[in-house]
Protein backbone atom coordinates (compact mmCIF):
# COMPACT_ATOMS: atom_id res chain seq x y z
CA UNK A 1 0.00 0.00 0.00
CA UNK A 2 1.11 3.50 -0.50
CA UNK A 3 -1.09 5.94 0.97
CA UNK A 4 -1.16 9.57 0.73
CA UNK A 5 -3.58 12.21 2.28
CA UNK A 6 -4.82 14.85 0.02
CA UNK A 7 -7.62 17.57 2.04
CA UNK A 8 -9.54 19.41 -0.66
CA UNK A 9 -10.59 22.81 0.44
CA UNK A 10 -13.84 24.22 -0.39
CA UNK A 11 -14.64 27.23 0.67
CA UNK A 12 -15.93 31.31 -0.26
CA UNK A 13 -14.40 33.26 -2.48
CA UNK A 14 -14.66 36.67 -2.66
CA UNK A 15 -13.85 39.20 -6.16
CA UNK A 16 -13.46 42.31 -4.71
CA UNK A 17 -10.96 41.86 -2.05
CA UNK A 18 -7.73 39.11 -1.18
CA UNK A 19 -9.06 35.99 0.50
CA UNK A 20 -5.19 34.71 0.86
CA UNK A 21 -5.46 35.65 5.00
CA UNK A 22 -8.67 33.46 4.93
CA UNK A 23 -7.29 31.12 2.92
CA UNK A 24 -4.32 30.95 5.63
CA UNK A 25 -6.35 30.70 8.20
CA UNK A 26 -8.55 27.59 6.91
CA UNK A 27 -5.18 25.92 6.08
CA UNK A 28 -4.16 25.94 10.19
CA UNK A 29 -7.97 24.76 11.25
CA UNK A 30 -7.11 21.87 8.59
CA UNK A 31 -4.20 20.95 10.33
CA UNK A 32 -5.42 21.23 13.38
CA UNK A 33 -8.22 18.78 12.80
CA UNK A 34 -6.76 16.37 10.73
CA UNK A 35 -2.61 17.11 11.77
CA UNK A 36 -2.84 13.58 9.21
CA UNK A 37 -3.14 15.41 5.89
CA UNK A 38 0.15 15.43 3.35
CA UNK A 39 -1.51 17.70 0.55
CA UNK A 40 -4.23 20.66 0.81
CA UNK A 41 -5.69 21.95 -2.40
CA UNK A 42 -7.94 25.11 -3.09
CA UNK A 43 -10.34 25.96 -6.12
CA UNK A 44 -8.72 27.97 -9.07
CA UNK A 45 -8.29 31.46 -8.57
CA UNK A 46 -9.07 31.35 -4.52
CA UNK A 47 -6.19 33.66 -3.82
CA UNK A 48 -7.78 36.92 -5.70
CA UNK A 49 -10.94 35.97 -7.44
CA UNK A 50 -12.11 35.67 -10.92
CA UNK A 51 -11.09 39.38 -11.70
CA UNK A 52 -8.08 39.50 -13.73
CA UNK A 53 -7.32 43.23 -12.39
CA UNK A 54 -5.77 41.59 -9.49
CA UNK A 55 -2.95 40.05 -11.60
CA UNK A 56 0.64 40.16 -10.22
CA UNK A 57 4.02 39.23 -11.42
CA UNK A 58 4.92 35.71 -10.18
CA UNK A 59 6.91 35.42 -7.41
CA UNK A 60 5.36 37.54 -5.29
CA UNK A 61 4.32 38.16 -1.57
CA UNK A 62 1.32 35.95 -1.35
CA UNK A 63 3.27 32.67 -2.88
CA UNK A 64 5.68 33.74 -0.37
CA UNK A 65 3.13 33.59 2.42
CA UNK A 66 2.18 30.10 0.94
CA UNK A 67 5.36 28.70 1.13
CA UNK A 68 5.75 29.63 4.88
CA UNK A 69 2.56 28.04 5.06
CA UNK A 70 4.09 24.87 3.74
CA UNK A 71 6.98 24.85 5.89
CA UNK A 72 5.26 25.00 9.16
CA UNK A 73 2.88 22.38 8.60
CA UNK A 74 4.87 20.44 6.42
CA UNK A 75 2.74 19.87 4.19
CA UNK A 76 2.49 20.13 -0.13
CA UNK A 77 0.29 23.34 -0.87
CA UNK A 78 -1.63 23.93 -3.88
CA UNK A 79 -3.44 27.68 -3.36
CA UNK A 80 -5.86 27.25 -6.48
CA UNK A 81 -4.46 29.62 -9.21
CA UNK A 82 -3.55 32.75 -9.43
CA UNK A 83 -3.85 35.52 -12.59
CA UNK A 84 0.02 36.27 -13.47
CA UNK A 85 1.09 39.50 -15.01
CA UNK A 86 4.09 38.78 -17.38
CA UNK A 87 6.99 40.99 -18.16
CA UNK A 88 5.46 42.04 -21.54
CA UNK A 89 1.72 42.78 -20.27
CA UNK A 90 0.26 39.24 -21.29
CA UNK A 91 -2.25 37.58 -18.19
CA UNK A 92 -1.82 34.19 -17.55
CA UNK A 93 -4.29 31.80 -14.57
CA UNK A 94 -1.22 30.31 -13.02
CA UNK A 95 -1.13 27.73 -10.15
CA UNK A 96 2.49 26.83 -8.22
CA UNK A 97 2.84 23.55 -6.48
CA UNK A 98 4.55 23.97 -3.06
CA UNK A 99 6.63 21.29 -1.46
CA UNK A 100 6.73 20.29 2.30
CA UNK A 101 10.16 22.57 2.86
CA UNK A 102 8.23 25.50 1.17
CA UNK A 103 9.77 25.38 -2.43
CA UNK A 104 7.72 25.50 -4.89
CA UNK A 105 8.96 22.06 -7.10
CA UNK A 106 6.27 23.00 -10.23
CA UNK A 107 4.48 25.53 -12.06
CA UNK A 108 1.38 25.54 -14.47
CA UNK A 109 -0.31 27.99 -17.06
CA UNK A 110 -4.08 27.02 -17.86
CA UNK A 111 -3.97 25.51 -21.17
CA UNK A 112 -7.44 26.15 -21.81
CA UNK A 113 -9.01 29.40 -20.36
CA UNK A 114 -12.45 29.68 -20.76
CA UNK A 115 -13.23 31.12 -24.23
CA UNK A 116 -14.90 33.52 -25.13
CA UNK A 117 -15.60 34.74 -22.07
CA UNK A 118 -11.66 34.19 -20.75
CA UNK A 119 -10.77 36.24 -24.12
CA UNK A 120 -7.79 38.34 -22.39
CA UNK A 121 -6.11 35.22 -20.59
CA UNK A 122 -2.92 33.47 -22.41
CA UNK A 123 -2.91 30.25 -22.67
CA UNK A 124 -0.15 28.01 -21.07
CA UNK A 125 1.72 25.55 -23.44
CA UNK A 126 3.70 23.46 -21.04
CA UNK A 127 2.26 20.61 -19.03
CA UNK A 128 3.01 19.74 -15.22
CA UNK A 129 4.27 16.85 -13.96
CA UNK A 130 5.77 16.32 -10.24
CA UNK A 131 6.65 13.89 -8.07
CA UNK A 132 6.16 13.42 -4.07
CA UNK A 133 8.86 11.19 -2.72
CA UNK A 134 8.07 7.84 -2.07
CA UNK A 135 4.82 8.18 -3.01
CA UNK A 136 3.60 8.71 -6.97
CA UNK A 137 3.37 11.16 -9.88
CA UNK A 138 1.20 13.82 -9.59
CA UNK A 139 -0.30 16.03 -12.51
CA UNK A 140 -2.12 19.45 -12.59
CA UNK A 141 -4.61 20.52 -14.91
CA UNK A 142 -7.16 23.86 -14.12
CA UNK A 143 -10.49 24.00 -15.04
CA UNK A 144 -11.51 23.98 -18.42
CA UNK A 145 -8.80 21.68 -19.28
CA UNK A 146 -10.49 18.69 -18.26
CA UNK A 147 -12.56 19.04 -20.88
CA UNK A 148 -9.93 18.47 -23.26
CA UNK A 149 -8.82 14.43 -22.55
CA UNK A 150 -6.03 15.07 -24.49
CA UNK A 151 -4.41 17.06 -21.65
CA UNK A 152 -4.73 14.24 -19.87
CA UNK A 153 -4.14 11.45 -21.77
CA UNK A 154 -0.51 13.27 -22.09
CA UNK A 155 0.09 13.45 -18.06
CA UNK A 156 -1.14 9.71 -17.38
CA UNK A 157 1.11 8.95 -20.55
CA UNK A 158 3.81 10.53 -18.59
CA UNK A 159 3.06 8.38 -15.54
CA UNK A 160 0.97 10.61 -13.69
CA UNK A 161 -1.20 8.55 -10.86
CA UNK A 162 -3.45 11.75 -9.50
CA UNK A 163 -4.92 14.50 -11.24
CA UNK A 164 -5.21 17.52 -9.13
CA UNK A 165 -8.00 19.81 -10.79
CA UNK A 166 -8.90 23.52 -9.17
CA UNK A 167 -12.00 24.61 -10.70
CA UNK A 168 -13.92 28.01 -10.65
CA UNK A 169 -17.20 26.78 -11.85
CA UNK A 170 -20.05 28.61 -11.06
CA UNK A 171 -22.37 28.32 -13.78
CA UNK A 172 -24.40 25.80 -15.30
CA UNK A 173 -22.74 23.75 -16.39
CA UNK A 174 -21.21 22.07 -13.07
CA UNK A 175 -23.01 19.03 -13.38
CA UNK A 176 -21.66 18.14 -16.99
CA UNK A 177 -18.15 18.70 -15.68
CA UNK A 178 -18.78 16.46 -12.79
CA UNK A 179 -19.16 13.39 -15.46
CA UNK A 180 -16.43 14.29 -16.74
CA UNK A 181 -14.19 13.97 -13.75
CA UNK A 182 -15.94 10.93 -13.29
CA UNK A 183 -14.99 10.04 -16.82
CA UNK A 184 -11.59 11.22 -16.59
CA UNK A 185 -11.24 9.20 -13.88
CA UNK A 186 -11.91 5.83 -15.59
CA UNK A 187 -10.51 6.97 -18.79
CA UNK A 188 -6.97 7.61 -17.67
CA UNK A 189 -7.42 5.37 -14.36
CA UNK A 190 -6.11 7.85 -12.12
CA UNK A 191 -7.63 9.88 -8.32
CA UNK A 192 -9.16 12.97 -9.91
CA UNK A 193 -9.15 15.71 -7.11
CA UNK A 194 -11.70 18.38 -8.77
CA UNK A 195 -11.55 21.31 -5.95
CA UNK A 196 -14.42 24.34 -6.80
CA UNK A 197 -15.60 27.16 -4.75
CA UNK A 198 -18.11 29.16 -3.65
CA UNK A 199 -19.54 32.89 -4.15
CA UNK A 200 -17.76 33.92 -6.45
CA UNK A 201 -15.32 31.47 -6.65
CA UNK A 202 -17.69 28.80 -8.00
CA UNK A 203 -20.70 26.76 -6.94
CA UNK A 204 -18.99 23.92 -4.58
CA UNK A 205 -19.79 20.49 -5.28
CA UNK A 206 -16.11 19.63 -5.31
CA UNK A 207 -15.26 15.86 -5.66
CA UNK A 208 -12.79 13.17 -5.39
CA UNK A 209 -12.97 10.43 -7.57
CA UNK A 210 -10.63 6.80 -7.41
CA UNK A 211 -9.78 5.01 -10.73
CA UNK A 212 -12.79 2.92 -10.73
CA UNK A 213 -15.08 6.23 -11.37
CA UNK A 214 -15.94 5.82 -7.77
CA UNK A 215 -16.78 9.16 -5.72
CA UNK A 216 -15.14 9.08 -2.62
CA UNK A 217 -16.64 12.27 -1.87
CA UNK A 218 -18.58 15.23 -2.91
CA UNK A 219 -19.19 18.20 -1.35
CA UNK A 220 -22.84 20.02 -1.20
CA UNK A 221 -23.18 23.73 -1.54
CA UNK A 222 -21.35 24.64 1.55
CA UNK A 223 -17.75 25.76 3.06
CA UNK A 224 -15.76 21.99 3.20
CA UNK A 225 -13.16 20.76 4.02
CA UNK A 226 -12.03 16.87 2.67
CA UNK A 227 -9.24 14.51 3.68
CA UNK A 228 -8.86 11.80 1.59
CA UNK A 229 -6.48 8.74 2.21
CA UNK A 230 -5.67 7.14 -1.29
CA UNK A 231 -4.04 4.35 -2.07
CA UNK A 232 -1.81 4.74 -5.57
CA UNK A 233 -1.62 0.48 -5.52
CA UNK A 234 -4.67 0.45 -6.55
CA UNK A 235 -3.92 2.85 -9.58
CA UNK A 236 -0.95 0.46 -10.48
CA UNK A 237 -3.27 -2.84 -10.00
CA UNK A 238 -5.55 -1.75 -12.08
CA UNK A 239 -3.59 0.12 -14.86
CA UNK A 240 -2.18 -3.37 -15.16
CA UNK A 241 -5.71 -6.19 -14.51
CA UNK A 242 -7.87 -3.50 -15.95
CA UNK A 243 -10.53 -1.36 -14.04
CA UNK A 244 -12.33 -3.56 -11.88
CA UNK A 245 -11.01 -6.59 -13.93
CA UNK A 246 -11.87 -5.01 -16.85
CA UNK A 247 -10.87 -2.31 -19.40
CA UNK A 248 -6.98 -2.03 -19.59
CA UNK A 249 -7.35 1.37 -21.25
CA UNK A 250 -3.79 3.07 -21.14
CA UNK A 251 -2.43 -0.61 -22.72
CA UNK A 252 -5.33 -0.66 -25.14
CA UNK A 253 -4.21 3.02 -26.47
CA UNK A 254 -0.48 2.25 -26.33
CA UNK A 255 -1.12 -0.92 -28.39
CA UNK A 256 -2.81 0.95 -30.80
CA UNK A 257 -3.32 0.35 -34.61
CA UNK A 258 -4.41 3.50 -35.54
CA UNK A 259 -2.96 7.12 -35.49
CA UNK A 260 -5.31 10.30 -35.28
CA UNK A 261 -4.45 12.53 -38.17
CA UNK A 262 -6.75 15.47 -36.59
CA UNK A 263 -3.74 15.76 -34.76
CA UNK A 264 -1.63 16.78 -37.33
CA UNK A 265 -2.72 20.40 -38.11
CA UNK A 266 -1.84 20.24 -42.14
CA UNK A 267 -3.55 17.06 -42.49
CA UNK A 268 -6.77 18.15 -43.17
CA UNK A 269 -8.96 15.70 -41.15
CA UNK A 270 -10.23 18.30 -39.37
CA UNK A 271 -11.94 20.13 -42.37
CA UNK A 272 -15.26 20.25 -40.64
CA UNK A 273 -14.39 22.71 -37.40
CA UNK A 274 -12.84 24.89 -40.15
CA UNK A 275 -16.60 25.50 -41.21
CA UNK A 276 -17.91 26.46 -37.54
CA UNK A 277 -18.25 30.22 -36.87
CA UNK A 278 -15.73 32.26 -34.87
CA UNK A 279 -15.37 31.30 -31.18
CA UNK A 280 -16.81 34.56 -29.43
CA UNK A 281 -19.55 34.95 -26.95
CA UNK A 282 -23.28 34.97 -27.81
CA UNK A 283 -25.46 38.10 -28.11
CA UNK A 284 -29.21 38.59 -27.29
CA UNK A 285 -31.19 37.28 -29.51
CA UNK A 286 -28.44 34.95 -31.86
CA UNK A 287 -29.48 32.91 -33.76
CA UNK A 288 -25.74 31.21 -34.89
CA UNK A 289 -25.96 28.04 -36.14
CA UNK A 290 -29.29 27.44 -36.90
CA UNK A 291 -29.43 28.01 -40.53
CA UNK A 292 -26.00 26.24 -40.95
CA UNK A 293 -25.70 23.34 -43.03
CA UNK A 294 -25.09 20.51 -42.42
CA UNK A 295 -21.49 19.01 -42.11
CA UNK A 296 -21.53 17.39 -45.66
CA UNK A 297 -23.29 20.48 -47.32
CA UNK A 298 -21.03 23.02 -44.85
CA UNK A 299 -17.56 21.07 -46.29
CA UNK A 300 -18.73 21.04 -50.16
CA UNK A 301 -18.46 24.81 -49.48
CA UNK A 302 -14.94 24.81 -47.83
CA UNK A 303 -13.78 22.27 -50.19
CA UNK A 304 -12.64 24.51 -52.94
CA UNK A 305 -10.84 27.37 -50.77
CA UNK A 306 -9.03 24.41 -48.91
CA UNK A 307 -6.76 21.49 -49.37
CA UNK A 308 -9.43 19.28 -47.31
CA UNK A 309 -10.33 16.89 -50.55
CA UNK A 310 -8.97 13.75 -49.08
CA UNK A 311 -10.70 14.08 -45.82
CA UNK A 312 -13.83 15.09 -47.56
CA UNK A 313 -13.80 11.86 -50.01
CA UNK A 314 -14.00 9.63 -46.90
CA UNK A 315 -16.61 11.70 -45.08
CA UNK A 316 -18.38 10.94 -48.19
CA UNK A 317 -17.64 7.71 -48.35
CA UNK A 318 -15.30 7.93 -51.36
CA UNK A 319 -12.26 6.65 -51.81
CA UNK A 320 -9.71 8.52 -50.07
Amino acid sequence: MTPFAIAGVQMHVAALHSNVEAMRQRLDVLMARFPWVQMALFSELAPYGPLDRFAQPFPNQVIEQFQEDARRHGIWVIPGSMFERLEDGRIRNTSVVINPQGEIVAKYAKMFPFRPYESGVEAGTEFCVFDVPEVGRFGLSICYDIWFPETTRQLTAQGVEVLLHPVLTGTTDREAEIAIARATAAQFQCYVFDVNGLGAGGVGRSLVVDPTATVLHQSAGQEDMFPIEIDLDIVRRQRETGMKGLGQVLKSFRDRSADFLVYDRASGADAYLHTLGPLETPVKGSRAGLAAPDPRAALEAEAPATNYAAPLALLKGGPG
